[in-house]
């Protein structure tokens, strides 16, 4: 299939699945969180804002979380299918850490997602609060398990290998903390709050554009910014110190995420470039002085290894990391400038007037999510040539398949996928769409005018009431 070998089309499969199910998990994660926040605020101050807000969100929550749940089995199926080696040598330790995940997150998910979204009125307020708890903590605890194995395979350690060569526990706590998860399951949930924060901000501030008066659109729009204000600069460090434990266990990466392809002292910090790995050169380059090194070893005369360090096989694809990682931190800048112009406006008591901030926090909604792909294409891109990192070489993980297997799965995942979760995406869209409307409604009548269903008395309706 124009010469694409079966591994790399087994490698674009999973690229292209794993792709379509991130953005849905990083959504869910920080939505969870906000309806739990709301919940609680309408409790603590009885002002009934904060439920007409959950109750325009929580349809939205539920169309996404039900969309990452398929996404995500059908991601873990080609485990099975197109890398059955590594499903046999890691299965020890990916398989249970798979099952906890299952277990302490999804069971609790599933558990009280029908009781957040269908039984305010029949649990009770303190009841329904605790379950939207419930589904927030069970988004958290399935980061917490899919990041330690992710984790696990970036920076292996608390195992050994039986003579058939698979990876067996053996201190099950190394294998979980490994020295790389707590770094990035706090870089990735920051990462989630904040993809949530500029979807809701965003749509706050599409309908403020509207009628700057509807107080539902303020109060997004509001808790949104803040989050953006608050949450951005801590997620830069966040980064700074995963970065800092990438350096340290994965330097190859680091070296190709600079462009640097000889050990340089006094490293300059390298903003635009061309990676070309056949001349091992940099080209067309533009650079500040040192603050490479400032950045990654916060001296300005630290040393950074260079590409040429490494064997050339086990060089990463050095142009795609290197621009997606440029990509993610342009997104951290336009976010951060956004929550700091809002910052001003709070404080000039014009949040709401300044209708090029409302466009701005318009345009900037996507911008989380571009972020998060990018930062998980730096990750995933860069720990090549690996599946696990200096231990299972990609190549040696896959299934005995030819291409043209490999590549009949691919196409139909694209036409699936892009009929399936397009047509959820633009639900979605169309739900956001819709004014957040004022009054008393309940969460059944906020879903039929938001999706604008009519009629007769609907499922909906015998489960509500």
């Amino acid at each position: 299939m124009f010469d694409i070998s079966a591994l790399d089309l087994a490698r674009m499969q999973f690229a292209f699945t794993v792709s379509f199910h991130i953005i849905f998990p990083a959504f869910s994660i920080g939505l969870a969180s906000f309806l739990a926040v709301l919940e609680g605020l309408w409790l603590l101050k009885k002002d009934d804002t904060y439920m007409q807000v959950f109750n325009y969100w929580k349809v939205i929550f539920a169309v996404g979380f039900g969309m990452g749940v398929v996404s995500g089995i059908v991601m873990a199926y080609q485990f099975g299918t197109n890398w059955s080696v590594f499903s046999d040598k890691a299965g020890p330790v990916i398989g249970p850490l798979m099952g906890y995940e299952v277990m302490s997150a999804f069971f609790l998910e599933a558990g009280f997602l029908g009781v957040m979204l269908f039984g305010q009125k029949r649990v009770g307020p303190r009841l329904h609060f605790f379950a939207t708890l419930m589904v927030a903590a069970g988004t958290l605890f399935s980061a917490f398990w899919i990041l330690s194995v992710n984790s696990w395979m970036q920076t292996p350690t608390g195992h050994t290998i039986n003579a058939a060569g698979q990876f067996v526990p053996d201190v099950w706590f190394n294998v979980i903390f490994n020295p790389s998860f707590p770094y990035r399951f706090v870089h990735m949930v920051l990462a989630a709050y904040l993809t949530t924060a500029f979807v809701v901000g965003a749509v706050g501030a599409f309908h403020l554009l509207k009628d700057k008066t509807n107080k539902n659109a303020r109060l997004m729009f509001s808790m949104a910014m803040w989050m953006a204000a608050i949450v951005t600069p801590i997620q830069m460090v966040a980064g700074d110190q995963q970065g800092l434990n990438t350096l340290e266990h994965q330097p190859a990466k680091i070296a190709a995420i600079e462009g640097h392809y000889n050990n340089v002292t006094g490293a300059p910090l390298v903003l635009f470039g061309i990676p070309d790995n056949e001349t091992g050169e940099l080209l067309y380059s533009i650079e500040i002085p040192r603050l490479g090194s400032l950045i990654l070893t916060h001296t300005w005369d630290g040393e950074l290894q260079g590409l040429n360090a490494f064997p050339k096989e086990d060089w990463p694809n050095t142009f795609l990391i290197f621009w997606s990682f440029r990509i993610m931190v342009g997104m951290g800048v336009i976010m951060l400038i956004v929550g700091l112009w809002s910052l001003m406006r709070r404080f000039q008591e014009r949040l709401y007037d300044d209708p090029w901030l409302a466009r701005a926090a318009v345009a900037v909604g996507p911008a989380g999510f571009v972020a998060v792909l990018c930062g998980w294409i730096t990750t995933e891109a860069g720990r090549q040539p690996w599946t696990i990192y200096g231990l299972l070489r990609t190549a040696e993980s896959a299934s005995p398949l030819n291409g043209v297997e490999v590549g009949g799965t691919l196409l139909a995942f694209i036409v699936v996928y892009f009929t399936l979760f397009g047509t959820g995406v633009y639900y979605m869209l169309k739900l956001m769409a819709k004014p957040p409307l004022i009054g008393t409604e309940d969460q059944t009548t906020s879903f039929k005018r938001a999706s604008g269903m009519t009629g007769a008395p609907s499922t909906l309706d015998r489960l509500d009431n």
